[in-house]
């Protein structure tokens, strides 16, 4: 009992100290509890499963406690980057020589993209600035940028003018990130601008394939933007039993990396 009264008061205090200080980390909290790193990350998974904070590599971040939040690239680059490495990886074993593929914004997809050397003849649409820089040098790749406005947070193209780009084009595979996957639904992201394009990538694509850190399912966000049934494969670091069974009803491949 003593036990449980100490982590709930440590947890409490540590909530505290995030919402003081927006953000804290693990070496810190280990320090000033006297409890090992290991307990301090289990500390802060709890807490980011209530939603009452955001884990970041090596700490945690401040939740705004607001549905949809759209964090900047610099932001998000810090929250779970060593599962979206992992994942990135995988997806990119999906790419083959000679495919024409369609690439969405997001520090995700970026994980990916910086495994792509080895494929041949690759064609890459893209609205992504991010994605463009990390492929504008490459060799192996047809880089293809469609036009728009910018928004600043996600550093992509979006508008008619990006929508109308993609008008009569046929590609192979389209991957995706998501601010949310609701298995019994589909995707979401904060954005409407950023909802609309990926509806037009999706319509344009024969594989839809989602890339998604395990702490985004059952999750929603502002606006949705993909059907569940229309996915083709989610590539994801862990899922839970119920998700996985409501993404096979749906005859959705599921990719553990």
């Amino acid at each position: 009992m003593r036990n449980k009264h100490a982590t709930v008061s440590r947890r409490k205090s540590i909530l505290q100290m995030v919402n003081e200080n927006s953000e804290v980390f693990v070496d810190e909290l280990s320090n000033l509890f006297s409890v090992s790193e290991v307990t301090i990350r289990n500390d802060l998974d709890q807490l980011e499963k209530k939603q009452l904070l955001i884990r970041a590599r090596g700490g945690a971040m401040k939740f705004e406690g607001r549905v949809g939040i759209d964090l900047e690239l610099s932001s998000k680059d810090k929250i779970h980057l060593d599962e979206k490495i992992r994942i990135g990886k995988k997806a990119a074993e999906l790419v083959k020589d000679g495919d024409i593929i369609l690439i969405d914004s997001g520090t995700t997809t970026a994980e990916m993209v910086k495994n792509l050397d080895g494929i041949k003849n690759l064609t890459v649409i893209t609205n992504a600035i991010n994605i463009v820089i990390l492929l504008m040098n490459k060799p192996n790749v047809n880089l293809i940028i469609p036009g728009g406005f910018l928004r600043q947070n996600s550093q992509s193209l979006v508008g008619p003018m990006a929508e109308k780009g993609l008008k009569n084009l046929n590609v192979d595979k389209v991957f995706l990130g998501a601010d949310g996957f609701d298995t019994s639904i589909g995707l979401y992201t904060p954005n409407l601008e950023e909802a609309q394009f990926n509806e037009k990538m999706i319509q344009i694509s024969k594989e839809i394939i989602a890339l998604t850190d395990s702490t985004k399912f059952s999750r929603r966000s502002f606006a949705f933007f993909c059907d569940v049934s229309d996915v083709t494969t989610v590539v994801t670091d862990a899922i839970e039993p119920q998700d996985r069974a409501k993404l096979d009803e749906h005859n959705v491949e599921i990719l553990l990396a």
